[in-house]
């Protein structure tokens, strides 16, 4: 029979407390925000989660290029972005609103991963 005062319990309540603590303080740093240079668009704002991109916010920009960036990179992986939008151009910019998601993503990965 358990016993709520048996120190086992206990320690096994605060490891638990720890964990938990410790996955609210990763949730903290899911948020990514890059401001890209030289498109139209101002700033991205990434949740990522592990080597997963959940969400994407591009702010400014052509409406439905960015909407339509936004959703086809989520729920993929960092890597396969990269490759995928890496060296697009728009117009004679030398890049582009998809580029710079590249470009914020590696920019990501030497940063925390």
């Amino acid at each position: 029979m358990w016993n709520k005062s048996n120190k086992n319990v206990v320690k096994f309540s605060q490891i638990l407390y720890n964990i938990d603590e410790i996955y609210i303080r990763k949730d903290e740093k899911m948020k990514y925000t890059y401001n890209p240079e030289g498109v139209c668009s101002m700033q991205m704002v990434f949740d990522i989660e592990g080597d997963i991109i959940k969400s994407l916010k591009i702010i400014g920009g052509c409406p439905g290029n960015t909407v339509g960036v936004s959703r086809l990179v989520e729920g993929r992986k960092i890597d396969d972005v990269i490759q995928m939008l890496k060296g697009i151009e728009c117009g004679v910019k030398g890049t582009s609103c998809p580029d710079q998601v590249a470009i914020a993503l590696e920019k990501y990965k030497k940063e925390n991963l």
